[in-house]
């Protein structure tokens, strides 16, 4: 890839991604194979006059061995020196950059029933330095291929030519090819922003989904939801982009008010391991049954990771002609294949989808029905042919979506 690509995607992840300012430290998360793509990134970070950035190095070969390996009990246990990690982290609150080149089928073959007992031990000690950072830190994730993640999309093209054509995508959706990519970002953001503030203006009731593919899901929205779209504004008062690309305006639903059944248009890759042809049926906001063509034990062991799995946390509305979508690709990636189509997201929701969040308890957000959970999964149900009516508070209906892209 040519030095300005790289240096561009570098300026765009530090100057919209977490929007660094002068004397903040950063923390880079990447894998140990695009050192020269992080190297940018380190400099970008120095120009904008970070006061410190240092590099968490990834290995998922490694990390793989260390599954197949080691005992529950050993990979269960969370180190002094990585409870003090975490603890120093959530309290100094460094900005942070993840960069994602993983390869889709890096975990296949571990044993899924192990891997969800270590996450939700580990996460039985570390949620309270998650909570600690929640909302008060900067940060965001972007991607660039490897070999494996690239022949994952491109199966029959040689190893350089898929990672090619994969950069090609990549530098397409994130709007590098533009003559100024930087004010192409902002006028995006803004064009999104402009979308969330029409439906906050709503102040919907609920969504009713209907597609030919036989979705047909009614999901109430939380009392007081919020609408947020590519650009964040943490409890610090600073604003920031974490995922990019992005093309969603996304809120919370009632968690005990969803009904119906919703169809999966795209694939989801879950630990490795590909869910394809999924349709889920809720009742009173539980996931009560799922099937799938392929896939449908792995997915059913995320759902019952823990009790709030089985509810959604997140409704993302996406138009059908968005960029990824237009590539025609499957990337494998959620990143990428959440910003293709409308979607929702089993278990975690967001704290900051509720208007005033800021001056609440944990008492509070659990009074009005917080969905927590060690998980946040996303799945696309958009199609070319999705209708979404929103209903507000007096019964006056609203066409949001209509044949799978905006009607407002």
């Amino acid at each position: 890839m040519n030095q300005k690509i790289y240096e561009d995607y570098a300026k765009l992840a530090v100057e919209i991604g977490i929007n660094l300012k002068e004397g903040q430290d950063v923390v880079i998360s990447a894998s140990t194979r695009i050192a020269d793509f992080v190297k940018e990134i380190v400099k970008a970070c120095y120009a904008n006059k970070a006061r410190s950035v240092s590099v968490d190095w990834m290995c998922e070969e490694i990390d793989k061995l260390k599954w197949m390996n080691e005992e529950e009990e050993v990979l269960s246990k969370v180190e002094t020196w990585q409870e003090e990690k975490a603890k120093f982290r959530a309290e100094k609150l460094p900005c942070l950059i993840y960069v994602d080149d993983a390869d889709p089928d890096a975990y296949n073959g571990i044993d899924l029933k192990k891997f969800a007992a270590v996450r939700k031990a580990r996460y039985s000690v570390l949620k309270k330095y998650r909570d600690m950072e929640d909302n008060n830190n900067q940060w965001v994730i972007i991607a660039v291929p490897s070999k494996n993640w690239a022949k994952k999309v491109f199966p029959d093209l040689e190893d350089e030519e898929a990672v090619s054509k994969l950069w090609e995508a990549i530098i397409k959706t994130m709007r590098l090819d533009q003559k100024d990519p930087l004010k192409a970002w902002e006028d995006h953001i803004k064009d999104l922003q402009d979308k969330s503030n029409k439906l906050n203006e709503m102040n919907l009731d609920y969504l009713r989904y209907t597609s030919a593919n036989g979705t047909d899901l009614t999901l109430k929205l939380l009392a007081n939801h919020y609408g947020i779209s590519a650009r964040e504004t943490n409890l610090k008062g600073n604003d920031f982009t974490a995922n990019m690309p992005t093309e969603e305006v996304f809120t919370m639903p009632k968690r005990d008010g969803v009904d119906g059944v919703v169809v999966s248009t795209k694939p989801l890759s879950l630990h490795g391991q590909l869910v394809e042809d999924f349709k889920v049926t809720f009742k009173e906001g539980k996931c009560v049954e799922v099937t799938a063509r392929k896939g449908q034990d792995v997915l059913e062991n995320m759902l019952d990771m823990d009790e709030s799995s089985r509810h959604l946390g997140e409704v993302a509305l996406v138009p059908y002609n968005s960029p990824i979508n237009q590539t025609g690709l499957l990337f494998s990636n959620t990143l990428f294949d959440e910003n293709a189509c409308c979607h929702l997201a089993f278990g975690a929701a967001f704290k900051n989808n509720i208007q005033g969040y800021e001056n609440m308890s944990e008492e509070d957000f659990e009074k009005v029905g917080f969905n927590d959970s060690i998980n946040h999964v996303d799945f696309m149900i958009g199609s070319a042919d999705l209708d979404i009516i929103g209903v507000d508070h007096e019964g006056k209906e609203y066409q949001i979506f209509k044949n799978g892209v905006w009607a407002i």
